[in-house]
C-alpha cells in the first residue's frame, strides 16, 4: 500500500504576510512609545491638546487591520486581533526579565530602565484590555457597514468604526494607564481630539496600504 501524497500548504497572501507581521510590530512599539506624553495642542492650534505617543502606532495598527479585512474578509481580520496579543505579551515578559537581571557593574541606567520599561509595562496591559475591545469592535463595524448604505465606501466605512472604537478604546486605555498618575478628563479629551484629527490625515494612508496589499497579492 503506497502512501497518498500529502496535500500542498495553503499558500499565504503576500500583504497578509507583510501586514501580520507590521501589526503586531505596530502594537508593541505603541505600548513603550506611550510612556510619553505629547503636547499636540501647538502643532494643531486646538488648545492644549496631550496625547500618549502611542496613539500613532495604534492608529496605524488600525489601518493595517481594517486593510486586511478589506481583502481578506473579517474572519481572517479578527484572528489577526487576537494574535496580536501574542506580541504583547512577549514584550511584557522579555521587559520583566529584563528589569530583573542585574545591570552590568558600570552601567548607570537601571533607574532610567525602571522608569520607563516600568511604565511601559502598566501602558502594555491597559494597552492589552483596551486592544482586545477596540480592534474587535473595529473590525465588526467596518465589515458590517460594508452591506448597509454608504458601505461602499472605504472611507465612510473605515472612519466611522475607527471613531467608534477609539473612543472606547480611549476611555479604558485612559483610564487604566493614568489613573492616579495624570487628571484623566485633559488627556481624553486630548486622545479624542487628537485621534479623530490623525485619523483623517492617514485615510489616504488607508487607501494606500489597500492598494499596495492588492500589488502585493498579484505578483
Amino acid at each position: 500500500m503506497t502512501d497518498s501524497p500529502a496535500s500542498p500548504a495553503p499558500s499565504i497572501p503576500r500583504s497578509l504576510q507583510t501586514y501580520a507581521v507590521l501589526y503586531g510590530g505596530l502594537l508593541v512599539v505603541a505600548g513603550v512609545l506611550g510612556y510619553k506624553l505629547i503636547k499636540l495642542g501647538p502643532i494643531f492650534g486646538i488648545g492644549p491638546l496631550a496625547v500618549p505617543g502611542g496613539v500613532f502606532g495604534f492608529l496605524l495598527a488600525i489601518v493595517t487591520v481594517n486593510a486586511t479585512a478589506e481583502l481578506h474578509g473579517r474572519p481572517v481580520a479578527q484572528r489577526m486581533v487576537l494574535m496580536g496579543f501574542v506580541p504583547l505579551l512577549v514584550a511584557i515578559a522579555l521587559m520583566q526579565l529584563v528589569l530583573a537581571l542585574p545591570p552590568a557593574e558600570g552601567w548607570q541606567g537601571q533607574a532610567t530602565a525602571e522608569a520607563v520599561l516600568g511604565s511601559s509595562m502598566r501602558l502594555i496591559l491597559a494597552g492589552m484590555v483596551a486592544y482586545g475591545v477596540s480592534q474587535t469592535l473595529d473590525v465588526t463595524i467596518f465589515t458590517w457597514m460594508r452591506g448597509q448604505p454608504g458601505g461602499h465606501l472605504l472611507w465612510v466605512r473605515a472612519t466611522v468604526a475607527a471613531l467608534v472604537a477609539q473612543t472606547v478604546d480611549t476611555l479604558i486605555f485612559v483610564t487604566i494607564a493614568f489613573y492616579g498618575v495624570f487628571p484623566l478628563l485633559p488627556v481624553i479629551g486630548g486622545q479624542l481630539a487628537a485621534k479623530a484629527i490623525i485619523w483623517f490625515a492617514a485615510v489616504p494612508l488607508l487607501y494606500a496600504v489597500v492598494g499596495a496589499g492588492r500589488k502585493l497579492d498579484r505578483r
